[in-house]
């Protein structure tokens, strides 16, 4: 493709009518003077973006943010109401679980069907049948009617089809959440050998990790609206913003210009007196109720932060043995978090919780008191509260970053973020031994001495 974006898409939106009823339907038709009886809905409004030529691009949204009308609308499913599509290339999409499949025919037939839609020849689809039939892995059951298979079966299929007419665009709703984990990886494989051939892939899921390791560019959608647009560890951040809060609030809670009130001393007791008059001890002592994390050796200036700030994170130090506050530590360290926690209003039951990330975004590791069932108390609002956590670092070499948040659990429902910092801590880790992953298992590999000797 000689122009460098595969997808074009300027101010798209999309306007369905809703009826109350059949009957208003009619209604509104036979009226003499067209009086209404819909209501509009815009399940996308005023969505303008790019999709650069071989790259993977992520959507992801709340249930009903207007992504798979945004997905049918690119592959030409759906006409826009307003707005303009431009793609470059062929497209071949798997939007449903077995779309276009005819339930009477089998398989294979199914097969013949599709491609030929996409626009292959009989030959060049016979030439890819047997390709086709390994990767979706459905042995005899390819020449049985599709009505007979599971859910499994039709997506491995679907996604087998589309992934073999060679499409310069491939675009995926979903569907692969149905697959099992070992057709998932091999999924993915294939993503990776498109992206390597140039191709482009429009991914959609609610798995923010599939956003953060596959993706290179992410848009998160809500509510029909385009919110932004960019790198996606800060995509997938701002979507759980939005999906434990239901609003980007982390600007307007911003308080750093506020003054400092009074916060009640919580008589912290360190748990080892002989640290007293070490860097922790001095720590200790602090009280304080401005934020002072970005003083930290290990402070990322880039977090990112929300929450309703009924409580708030104002303070923390890493402890690893004799060393207090480093930005880097070595593999296998046993680290010490201590968190102060200033609690502006009444907190019945606060959950203190901690996240693991690579640099790119993907959770190694996470926990959280409630998870853990540790012992928390009801706290009134100016009380300032010491919470101390302890991980054992067994990951591999590299550059991580450590979420940490209180959030508090009501009676009823989930439980409702009070502040979280992601990406709050920035952590080098030092590996002495050789290994690969994002964990070190410590292996050991043993040869054992020859028990017998083959004598030809």
């Amino acid at each position: 493709m000689a122009n460098s974006n595969a997808v074009v898409v300027e101010s798209l939106s999309k306007k369905y009518k809703l009826y109350p009823s059949p009957q208003a339907r009619l209604k509104e038709f036979l009226h003499p003077f067209h009086k209404r009886y819909h209501k509009e809905f815009w399940a996308l409004n005023d969505v303008s973006f790019q999709v650069p030529q071989g790259h993977t691009f992520g959507v992801i949204g709340r249930n009903g943010s207007g992504k798979s009308t945004l997905l049918q609308l690119i592959t030409g499913v759906i006409q826009p109401t307003n707005g303009m599509i431009v793609s470059h290339g062929k497209i071949s999409a798997l939007l449903e679980l077995g779309s276009g499949f005819n339930p009477e025919f089998s398989g294979r037939e199914n097969v013949m069907v599709q491609a030929s839609v996409m626009g292959l020849t009989t030959e060049e689809i016979k030439s890819q049948m047997a390709e086709i039939e390994a990767f979706a892995d459905l042995g005899g059951f390819i020449d049985q009617p599709v009505k007979t298979y599971s859910s499994g079966m039709y997506v491995r299929l679907a996604f087998s089809t589309a992934i073999h007419v060679n499409p310069d665009i491939l675009i995926v709703d979903e569907a692969l959440a149905v697959g099992d984990a070992k057709f998932q990886s091999k999924c993915f494989r294939k993503f990776e050998q498109f992206r390597k051939d140039g191709k482009t892939i429009i991914l959609v899921t609610h798995d923010p990790n599939a956003i953060v390791r596959y993706c290179d560019t992410a848009l998160l959608l809500d509510n029909g609206s385009l919110v932004e647009m960019g790198t996606p560890k800060t995509i997938v951040n701002h979507y759980m913003e939005l999906l434990n809060t239901g609003s980007l609030s982390s600007k307007k809670n911003d308080k750093k210009d506020e003054k400092p009130e009074e916060v009640a001393h919580a008589g912290y007791q360190l748990p080892d007196a002989t640290r007293l008059n070490t860097p922790l001890g001095e720590f200790l002592k602090e009280f304080h109720t401005e934020d002072r994390c970005p003083l930290r050796n290990s402070y990322n200036p880039n977090e990112h932060r929300y929450g309703t700030r009924q409580a708030e994170i104002i303070d923390y130090m890493i402890v690893n043995k004799e060393e207090y506050d480093p930005a880097g530590i070595r593999s296998h360290d046993e680290i010490e978090i201590y968190l102060k926690i200033k609690f502006n209003e009444d907190v019945e039951f606060p959950i203190y919780g901690v996240t693991l990330k690579t640099l790119d975004g993907i959770e190694v590791y996470g926990n959280n008191s409630w998870f853990s069932e540790s012992i928390v108390h009801p706290h009134s609002a100016g009380s300032l509260v010491l919470v101390q956590m302890r991980l054992n670092m067994i990951v591999a070499g590299g550059d991580y970053f450590l979420n940490l948040g209180v959030a508090c659990k009501p009676p009823i429902g989930d439980s409702i973020a009070l502040d979280r910092r992601y990406d709050l801590v920035h952590l080098k880790v030092l590996q002495e031994s050789r290994s690969l992953g994002f964990v070190d298992l410590d292996a050991t590999i043993t040869e054992y001495k020859t028990l017998s000797t083959v004598v030809s």
